[in-house]
């Protein structure tokens, strides 16, 4: 990831320590609500697989089931890549740029929450902690770092490159 940080804006056009944590806190909330007894298997399943039935009248239902069982590891994939990047927003701090730390620190505060994530599931009637699951969650928080820092990599090349008038 390149080193390009740039020093804080002023102080009044600095963002508020809400307007850069809320969106990762709330969200966080959003992902602990997905691990309640209202999102387990068995209740997603009632959704999901008469969805997949109605989009592939002749699969068979074990293909719906692992299909299922697909989705609902994708969900958790694309929840943590969301905290991800919304984390990274606030360890930023309205900075531009991006450095190796930020992300690194991202993906340790993912890990680190989906560990607690999947801790409390032991306690949640209906759910069972997975080591896989919060190595589905890191690698969602990671692949967001890796996108993030090539987007920022991209727009410094196309800011750094004379252009062609």
């Amino acid at each position: 990831m390149a080193e390009a940080a740039q020093p804080a804006q002023s102080p009044r056009e600095t963002p508020t320590w809400a307007a850069l944590w809320l969106p990762a806190l709330a969200w966080a909330v959003v992902i602990s609500i997905f691990s309640t007894h209202l999102f387990t298997a068995e209740n997603t399943s009632r959704i999901i697989i008469p969805v997949l039935h109605w989009l592939f009248p002749s699969l068979p239902p074990q293909t719906l089931a692992f299909l299922h069982h697909i989705i609902r590891k994708c969900a958790h994939f694309i929840e943590y890549f969301i905290l991800s990047l919304l984390i990274l927003r606030g360890i930023r701090a309205g900075r531009h740029g991006t450095k190796l730390a930020w992300a690194v620190l991202a993906i340790a505060i993912v890990a680190g929450y989906a560990s607690l994530d999947e801790f409390h599931q032991r306690f949640v009637p209906g759910r069972t902690p997975a080591v896989t699951d919060v190595l589905i969650d890191t690698t969602g928080g990671a692949a967001a770092q890796a996108i993030a820092a090539l987007f920022a990599l991209w727009f410094h090349v196309r800011e750094v490159r004379p252009r062609e008038d």
